[in-house]
Formats: structure tokens, C-alpha cells, sequence
């Protein structure tokens, strides 16, 4: 049987969320470790800034199987905090419907968007890579992939804004009446950061900083945009001209806190500040939102500008929602058997 267990924007937030975050380069061991343990046969791990999710198959039934995945998860991240509903659990059909839910995009906080795809397509090669997918989730992936390709040239799901970026350059257009003037800093240059500054350029950005502990990265991506590589030692050197942070780096720790944000307000002057966090965990510490004329907003935050399209998209959600479960009835053996004839009910909370 596939069973995915996990956390995600809708269910948890960043604060929760950021403690069961997988660095990739952990993610191998992880999985190693889940196999040994008996529990799951092939498992897949997908660690995003908006969901933690394992998708395992496994031999054992439904309610084992969620509670050894479930003490798995939390010994992982040595969680020892109550959680309620923070972590759903889900069995066949259930399971491959969120899957291919997830890789089109519609349990996203931006709904349809594309990102996902890419690091759910990541995070499969690097299962498979490593030897812990099987026949099955095999399967259950490469049809996810291809029920995404076909959600996307079939529906109009993606119309607007469709990333995180996007929505993050649209809350900077609600602080500043327009972009034209502003420099931005970007710090990190991974996928996410490089998509925000495009979509700041394309909306007028007067000029891109990109800093990163990896000074070639740092440098390509500055390159690209035309934009300036800041050394990663010095980046804080340069807040006295800037207008916008979008901060999106794998550290494990916040890399701004309020102590070090200080000093550097008064040699702004107090010109406004708009720090975009979309890291998980998050790069800067809450408490700066209490400086005057800095605005702080983490990929929680993003969610009510992600609601307004969710409004507009409404009606292509039904289309989306039947292509799924007719692609995942093709791949549970059961043709025309619908979702509420069988399947396992959530263990622990709900999407």
C-alpha cells in the first residue's frame, strides 16, 4: 500500500514546520534509515518551504503504518512539543490523489503553481538515485508528473500569478506604490530566490544584490540579472541603500535577528524596510517586525494574496479535481470506482 504522512501550510505553521524541515543533504540517510527500520519498502521525501512529507510504500496496515512514520518524523527532528493536528496521514485512493494534488499544484498556497513540480521531481531523483524507490512509487510518480503536464495544457489553473515569487513582488507593490526606484537584495541563490528577482525585474526593480555563502552561485545569478554579487561576509554592509530583502538560504538558523538589524535602520534613516522571509527554517528573526518602518512578511504571510487567486480559480479546481481522480483509479487497478468507496480516512488531523 502507498501512504503519505506529513505537514504542510495547511496544517501547520512555519514555526512547526521549519523544525521538521529536511536539508537535502540529509535526505539520503533519512530514507535509509526508514527502510532499515521495516517500516517502508520504497519512501520518498519531499521537504519544501511549505510542506514535509513522506510518501512510503509499505507492507504493513494503515493505522501501524501512520503511527511508525508518525515516531520516525518526530524522532528525526527530536520533537518533543504536543502536536494535535499538525500531521495528517493519508491510504489508498487518498494518497495518490494528494500525490498527483500535489505535483498539479492545487494543494499549494499559491494554487496551480509550478515550483512545486520541480521539487517534487527532485526529490523523486533523489530517492530513486539512492536506491529506495521500487516498482511502485515509480509508478505512482512518473503518473504524477505526467497528470501535472496534462492538468497544465488542459485547465486554466495557472492563470496569474502562479509562484511564490510572483506573489512575494506583488506584497512589495503594496508597500511601495511602485518598484521602479527600488534596489533589491536577494540572499540565497537557489530556484525561489532566482524566479523573486526575475519577477522584481520584470515589475521595474532599479537594480539586484545577490549574496550567498557560495560566491560562484552568487556571482551567475548577479550576472544574469545585471545585477551585483555582494560577498556573503559583507551583505549587511549594504542595507543602507537598499529598499527590499528577499532572504531564502538553507541556513539552519536565523541569519538577521533584531540586534544586528538596529544599527543598521539608523544608517537608513529610517527609509522604510520590506524583508520578504520565504526560508524554511526562517532566515529572520520575527522580533525585527517590532523596529520601526521594517515590514516582515514569511511564507505564511504570502497566504492571503495566494487566497485572491485561489477566488479566481475557483471553477477550474472541479476540472482539475476529476482529470485526478480518474488518472489515480487508472493507477490503483480500479477503473471508475470512486474516492469515497474505499480508502483510508486521515489518522492524525487533515488536509
Amino acid at each position: 500500500m502507498l501512504v503519505v504522512l506529513g505537514l504542510s501550510h495547511r496544517s501547520s505553521p512555519v514555526s512547526v514546520r521549519e523544525r521538521f524541515a529536511f536539508p537535502e543533504a540529509r535526505v539520503p540517510s533519512a530514507l535509509q534509515s526508514l527502510r532499515d527500520s521495516g517500516v517502508a519498502d520504497e519512501a520518498v521525501i519531499l521537504s519544501t518551504c511549505n510542506r514535509v512529507e513522506i510518501y512510503a510504500v509499505t507492507q504493513f496496515e494503515p493505522p501501524k503504518a501512520f503511527a511508525a512514520l508518525r515516531e520516525f518524523l518526530i524522532n528525526c527532528h527530536d520533537y518533543r512539543e504536543p502536536l494535535t493536528d499538525e500531521i495528517y496521514a493519508w491510504g489508498e485512493p487518498q494518497s495518490v490523489h494528494h500525490l498527483f494534488k500535489v505535483a498539479s499544484g492545487l494543494d499549494s498556497m499559491v494554487l496551480g503553481e509550478t515550483e512545486i513540480l520541480g521539487q517534487l521531481k527532485k526529490a523523486y531523483d533523489l530517492a530513486l538515485q539512492n536506491g529506495h524507490t521500487g516498482g511502485r512509487l515509480n509508478k505512482a510518480f512518473q503518473r504524477a508528473f505526467n497528470v501535472a503536464k496534462h492538468i497544465r495544457t488542459e485547465t486554466n489553473i495557472q492563470r496569474g500569478s502562479v509562484s511564490v515569487g510572483s506573489v512575494a513582488v506583488e506584497l512589495a507593490e503594496k508597500i511601495f506604490s511602485r518598484l521602479r526606484d527600488r534596489d533589491v537584495m536577494v540572499i540565497g541563490a537557489g530556484d525561489t530566490s532566482e524566479k523573486t528577482a526575475r519577477a522584481l525585474l520584470s515589475r521595474g526593480a532599479r537594480s539586484i544584490l545577490v549574496t550567498n555563502r557560495s560566491p560562484d552561485k552568487a556571482v551567475a545569478l548577479a550576472n544574469e540579472f545585471g545585477g551585483r554579487a555582494v560577498p556573503f561576509e559583507n551583505w549587511a554592509a549594504e542595507f543602507a541603500n537598499i529598499d527590499i530583502v528577499v532572504s531564502s538560504t538553507s541556513a539552519p538558523h536565523y541569519i538577521l535577528d533584531r540586534a544586528k538589524l538596529e544599527p543598521l535602520m539608523k544608517l537608513r534613516r529610517n527609509r522604510p524596510l520590506l524583508l520578504i522571509d520565504i526560508a524554511v527554517p526562517r532566515d529572520i528573526e520575527p522580533e525585527v517586525n517590532f523596529l520601526e518602518n521594517v515590514y516582515l512578511y514569511n511564507i505564511d504571510d504570502l497566504q492571503a494574496i495566494a487566497n485572491d487567486y485561489l477566488k479566481q480559480r475557483q471553477q477550474e479546481v472541479l476540472r482539475c479535481e476529476q482529470i485526478i481522480r480518474e488518472k489515480a483509479e487508472a493507477v490503483l487497478g480500479h477503473p471508475g470506482r470512486r474516492e469515497s468507496g474505499g480508502g483510508v480516512q486521515p489518522a492524525f488531523g487533515h488536509e
